[in-house]
């Protein structure tokens, strides 16, 4: 019950600006409307797509609102708070199951995404997290071009009080992660965070890395890596969602984390990127801190932009 208080609260503080506005916004379209029409859901409309719900989504949204005030004939604009809620609760639940590492052995783990977007920073927290829940963690610097990659990651292994592995600086990052692996095998360890370079989605010479280092690994561990996990700025609103559609076109993304949602208004786009994209958001990250990177779950996200009340 702690921990979900603990977590509760990190949820509603980190929301809060993206709450200000999406509340600000639908009072605005309901002031002064007693029912649900077409020149509301038009409103309506642009208030999602200006909160970066995304164009597609908010579509989906409107046309099912459309059907129901068809169906009931007649729905009070005071209604809508719950009628959004339903709507967007359907279309992106059920896509989240949580990043599971209880299976036998080494579970092999990359963490992929545009510099910028804090992705060696989630490694650090996801490594504490785990190490927190008992697990034997090891974290491999395989992002060896950028200035102080490494570096930036050896401090957060130490951190976490994890283990780490390097090699020098501009060194092959397949070979990084294949001596990662090697050592993570010997050393019986339960998750190994590879932390890649900071690749352009356009770029196509750091995607054939990114395929290089699947590659090697996977003569290790046939069925490695486990899983390949996005990290996304949230604050960048429709960029971050179209920087997902590209990376999810190039390799096998099998979860997304959004990172920097606290201190945007743009918290919108995990509705559009839970909905569009066949890939589950497993944390969204709302702080700085070392406990700032929660569990990504439907109920309690939409629980705290409706500022509904969890039990």
């Amino acid at each position: 019950m702690g921990l979900f208080s603990k977590s509760s609260k990190k949820l509603q503080s980190g929301l809060s600006a993206t709450k200000k506005a999406w509340t600000e916004r639908l009072k605005k379209v309901v002031l002064g409307k007693s029912r649900v029409d077409a020149d509301f859901l038009e409103a309506l409309e642009e208030i999602l797509i200006t909160s970066d719900v995304g164009v597609a989504t908010t579509e989906k949204i409107i046309d099912r609102l459309e059907q129901r005030v068809a169906k009931d004939k007649f729905i009070k604009a005071e209604e809508l708070d719950q009628l959004l809620y339903d709507e967007i609760f359907t279309l992106v639940t059920d896509n989240n199951p949580s990043l599971s590492t209880d299976q036998e052995g080494l579970q092999v783990i990359l963490v992929v995404g545009v510099n910028g977007a804090g992705k060696t920073t989630t490694v650090g927290k996801l490594a504490h997290q785990y190490k927190q829940q008992g697990k034997k963690v090891m974290l491999a610097a395989a992002d060896t071009f950028r200035a102080g990659a490494i570096d930036q990651l050896r401090l957060w292994s130490e951190r976490a009080q994890v283990p780490f592995v390097s090699l020098q600086e501009g060194s092959d990052p397949a070979s990084v992660a294949f001596t990662a692996v090697e050592r993570a095998m010997k050393e019986q360890v339960d998750v190994l965070f590879i932390d890649t370079a900071g690749r352009l989605h356009n770029n196509t010479n750091l995607m054939q890395e990114l395929a290089k280092i699947e590659r090697v690994v996977k003569k290790i561990i046939p069925e490695a890596p486990h899983e390949t996990l996005l990290v996304l700025d949230g604050g960048t609103g429709q960029n971050a969602f179209m920087q997902a559609k590209l990376f999810a076109e190039a390799t096998a993304i099998s979860g997304l984390i959004l990172t920097k949602l606290d201190g945007t208004a743009k918290g919108g786009v995990v509705i559009g990127i839970s909905d569009e994209l066949d890939v589950p958001i497993r944390y969204i990250g709302v702080g700085e801190g070392i406990d700032d990177l929660i569990p990504f779950e439907t109920k309690a996200f939409l629980d705290s932009l409706f500022q509904k009340t969890s039990p």
